[in-house]
């Protein structure tokens, strides 16, 4: 018994595992060594991967830490994080102004028209009222020879309106929210998410570059850099992502 007991502590089985098995499991690993080794097998793998998932499993970096004091010694922290911040601002905007359930005369006030090779405000160009709820009236008497810019750009907003002209007016219904009409702004939030999503990337990837071309920093200091940029690029994507949901979510109606 004492024989057995040594030979199951060499394999690695520490006694109080021994004491807590079965009483049949004990006899079977008594009588078979290599049965006691596949187990201790078993369980160093088992706390192997008890280790991983510790550390945020397969696959998943652990969290980086932002080491602000560091970064601003070697880059213009306050210029990324403007940059980056300035993106998700611009999308916000974007998503109030272009992507309302209901076109009001604040989204069309802003509209962008494009003028003999220069862009205008249409509330530059028009004066612009509500008839009643349901209708917008877009007066432009002031610049009447750009009502076909107008038309034109109307049109390609995205907004689902079909302006009718009346000498110098335009008067603009505003459709019924169909559920063709949801799923196409949803659409167009995703679009916008995407071109912001990329630009916050193209800021994170210029810094990347900068600190690459910096031979006095270590290859340690540099890989650590890197790493925290990519961190705050996620931070302010996550963000935006979430200011989508939020959209897409007001949107769809659900």
């Amino acid at each position: 018994m004492l024989r057995n007991a040594l030979h199951l502590a060499t394999l690695g089985l520490r006694q109080n595992r021994v004491t807590k098995t079965s009483p049949r499991l004990l006899l079977s690993l008594q009588n078979n060594p290599q049965t006691a080794e596949n187990l201790q097998v078993a369980r160093d793998y088992a706390k192997g991967k008890d280790k991983k998932k510790e550390k945020g499993g397969k696959g998943k970096p652990g969290k980086v830490e932002i080491n602000e004091q560091q970064l601003r010694e070697i880059l213009n922290l306050d210029g990324l994080n403007s940059q980056m911040q300035k993106s998700v601002m611009q999308m916000k905007d974007d998503f109030v102004k272009h992507l309302s359930l209901r076109s009001t005369s604040g989204a069309i006030d802003t509209l962008r028209i494009k003028v003999d090779g220069q862009e205008h405000e249409l509330q530059e160009l028009a004066q612009i009222s509500r008839k009643n709820p349901k209708t917008i009236i877009v007066n432009m008497i002031g610049f009447p020879q750009t009502i076909p810019d107008v038309l034109k750009a109307i049109e390609k907003s995205g907004m689902n309106l079909n302006p009718q002209q009346d000498g110098t007016t335009l008067f603009i219904p505003i459709p019924k929210v169909t559920k063709e009409h949801r799923e196409n702004l949803s659409k167009n939030a995703k679009a916008l998410f995407v071109k912001y999503r990329d630009a916050i990337r193209g800021v994170q990837n210029e810094h990347i570059r900068k600190l690459k071309k910096q031979p006095e920093l270590g290859k340690d200091d540099a890989f650590a850099a890197q790493a925290q940029v990519a961190a705050i690029a996620d931070r302010f994507i996550s963000e935006a992502d979430k200011l989508l949901a939020s959209k897409q979510k007001e949107l769809l109606g659900d």
